[in-house]
């Protein structure tokens, strides 16, 4: 039985100290697990566009099916589902669908959280393996893909192609990766709380903005149902094709909608669309563009109410951050940044070049839509979180009436130390001079003379005591004093005289006077 539970333990490791935290699923090995988190993305993804191009294909009028076509169409879809810019017959298409891109990064994020359960990683480095796997197959993938198109109608540039998917699934990696773990402490003890509690603000703020464009769009297009149904082909395989088309490039469409409600709105070619202008221009046939009006309307300002309520939002959301009403400001200049730099990206992304044709370039003016929606986040929510949230408190009416009526005091003492400052600098007269003199003399013959008067007193009743005795003796005897010897009076203490009558300091002050 001992000999059973020590081929059960390691040799090198006493039983009990293997670790359980990082340690790997015993029934799955490492390299399965990286192995399936990597390329599980890839294949899912591939496999969804080969999808899509099959059915199209298939549903459409004219074309002819071929599954080798459809596999080697579906690697450049692929690479425009993770925004690598393409080339069809020489004309480039940059404006790519940003549907795909959302359904790749959460089916990466979501691999990789499966991935660290599975490895049971006890902390975020551990899954540094596991993050740079993904990306490195991702990379090596889309190598793949451009070498393959080369000589192809459709081409995608080499470096773009290798680059890109790298980099966009190692961000969706990590994003995984932290939904399970959380933050790292080391960022979270570096970070400011208003910061992180700004961050969070900013997000809330980008998701109503693009709310309220999604608003916007579909009231847009409920107005304008019969122009988006009459761009529809009879036949089912062309309708099949432009709902799919429309339904991929949906989210490009509520970015341009979120840039239209903020104002700086959006261009298509030469059509430019905003609240405070409108240049026609000739449109795509897509039914996803048909809400798009041929000219523009008054009522149009009025859509500002939208950004105004996503601001409000975001200050009543952060009113109860701070006590102080700086701090509260600090958290809505970080969450206005967010919305900022969110509007960049998304309006980067939403873009692109679409060939050389009528159509070319789709474009949100990012730089003006950014600067526009901070201020829409800024100025109201700062207003908001400013006057909602908490204060100092006010004092009340009375004290301040008792304050207002105790402040003389200071007054009235320095009025006192003022006229007692001009009595010590007015000078004094010799009588004042002599009858101060002769007043500190006496007070300290008095003080002397207290502790010792008891004593004298003593002697003086023991003397005249002793003088009525020997009087008696000699009456007694008939004796008698002699009479021309006279009689000495009693002394009194030199001390009082001389500090009341005698002084010489009082002596000058009656010459004076």
């Amino acid at each position: 039985m001992v000999e059973d539970m020590q081929v059960l333990t390691s040799p090198g490791r006493p039983a009990g100290d293997e670790p359980v935290g990082d340690s790997l699923d015993q029934d799955v090995p490492r390299f399965r697990v990286l192995l399936a988190a990597a390329l599980g993305p890839l294949v899912t993804g591939y496999a969804v566009v080969a999808t899509l191009l099959a059915l199209v294909t298939l549903t459409a009028q004219y074309a002819v099916f071929s599954a080798g076509g459809v596999l080697l169409s579906a690697g450049p879809g692929w690479l425009a589902a993770y925004q690598v810019e393409l080339g069809i017959g020489g004309h480039p298409l940059g404006m790519l669908p940003l549907l795909p891109t959302i359904g790749v990064v959460l089916l990466v994020a979501r691999a990789a959280a499966k991935a660290v359960r599975r490895l049971r990683c006890a902390r975020l480095r551990h899954a540094v393996p596991l993050i740079a796997t993904i990306s490195g197959a991702h990379l090596l993938f889309g190598v793949l893909i451009s070498l393959l198109s080369i000589g192809e109608p459709v081409r995608a540039n080499f470096w773009l192609a290798a680059v890109v998917p790298a980099v966009i699934s190692g961000l969706a990696a990590t994003g995984g990766v932290l939904r399970r773990f959380g933050m790292p402490r080391v960022l979270a003890d570096r970070l400011d709380p208003l910061a992180l509690r700004g961050l969070r603000a900013g997000l809330l703020g980008l998701f109503a903005l693009l709310a309220a464009g999604a608003l916007t769009l579909t009231a847009a297009t409920a107005l304008s149902a019969r122009t988006v149904s009459s761009l529809f082909e009879p036949s089912f395989g062309s309708s099949f094709g432009l709902f799919l088309l429309s339904a991929l490039y949906l989210p490009n469409a509520v970015v341009a909608a979120m840039s239209f409600v903020s104002g700086p709105g959006f261009s298509i070619g030469s059509l430019d669309v905003h609240l405070i202008g409108y240049r026609g221009g000739s449109v795509p046939g897509v039914p996803l563009l048909g809400g798009i009006p041929e000219h523009a309307a008054s009522w149009w300002p009025v859509l500002l109410v939208l950004p105004l309520a996503v601001g409000v939002l975001v200050g009543w959301s952060v009113r109860a951050v701070d006590e102080d009403p700086a701090a509260r400001l600090r958290v809505v200049v970080v969450a206005g940044a967010v919305v900022g730099f969110g509007c960049v990206l998304l309006g980067t992304l939403a873009g692109g070049r679409l060939g050389d044709g009528p159509f070319d370039p789709v474009s949100v003016p990012v730089g003006v839509a950014s600067i526009v929606a901070f201020c829409w986040i800024v100025i109201p929510a700062g207003f908001v979180a400013f006057f909602a949230g908490a204060h100092a408190p006010m004092q009340p009416v009375g004290s301040l009436e008792v304050e207002d009526e105790a402040e003389p005091e200071p007054e009235a003492e320095s009025e006192s130390a003022e006229s007692e400052d001009a009595e010590e600098s007015e000078p004094e007269s010799d009588e004042d001079v002599a009858d101060t003199d002769e007043a500190e003399e006496s007070e300290d013959a008095e003080d002397s003379e207290d502790p010792e008067e008891p004593a004298e007193e003593f002697d003086e009743a023991s003397a005249e005591g002793d003088e009525d005795f020997d009087a008696e003796a000699d009456a007694e005897l008939g004796l008698d004093l002699p009479e021309d010897e006279p009689e000495t009076p009693a002394e009194e203490p030199a001390a009082v005289t001389e500090s009341t009558e005698d002084s010489g300091d009082a002596k000058p002050a009656e010459d004076d006077r």
